[in-house]
């Protein structure tokens, strides 16, 4: 898993009713990144679509919306040795 920031319109995700959650994200940010998983043209959302629904209404009127946290849960690329700690066979 690798935690980064990308742009909103990489994302696919399915718009939801999110009213509820623009006071909170103006406010404070996303506090809890948005999950998706890497394809082959950009991202697909698998938990966050009230988020990124909020943060698309955002967005129109200020652009440090466009980019979300997220967290991709199909990458490994950077999970080599040292992500499965101590890594010495002990049998």
């Amino acid at each position: 898993m690798i935690n980064t920031i990308v742009n909103l319109n990489e994302i696919q995700y399915e718009t939801v009713e999110c009213e509820r959650l623009i006071d909170s994200i103006r406010q404070r940010g996303i506090a809890i990144p948005v999950q998706v998983n890497r394809i082959t043209d950009g991202y697909q959302c698998i938990d966050g679509n009230a988020r990124l629904s909020a943060c698309a209404l955002l967005s129109k009127q200020d652009a440090r919306y466009e980019r979300i946290p997220v967290m991709i849960l199909n990458d490994y690329s950077k999970a080599g040795s040292a992500f499965w700690g101590n890594t010495q066979n002990r049998h």
